[in-house]
């Protein structure tokens, strides 16, 4: 039973990843830049900044940042409580 399950899973993960990948644009096509042009041409007005490329990743893009910020808190984090000494606390025997 449960390697049926398995199977199952597997297959509707392996669909939902062919069709995620079967509706991306083509490698370096550049038909459908709409934000892109919207970022070039209303960017410094709508924003006020001098700086586009910090006008997009903070004022357009601010939750997306905050975001991957987020993760790479929580990967550091996780990696720094996997590598940590175990010295305090009931990890480690105190020697006499």
């Amino acid at each position: 039973m449960r390697r049926i399950v398995a199977a199952v899973l597997v297959i509707y993960l392996g669909l939902f990843i062919f069709m995620g990948l079967a509706s991306l644009p083509a490698y370096g096509s550049f038909e459908d830049k709409y934000v892109a042009e919207y970022y070039l041409h209303k960017g410094v007005l709508n924003t006020g900044s001098v700086n586009l490329v910090n006008a997009i990743i903070w004022d357009f893009r601010g939750y997306d940042t905050l975001g991957e910020e987020t993760v790479l808190f929580a990967a550091a984090m996780g990696v720094f409580l996997v590598v940590r000494r175990k010295e305090y606390g009931h990890y480690r025997k105190k020697r006499v």
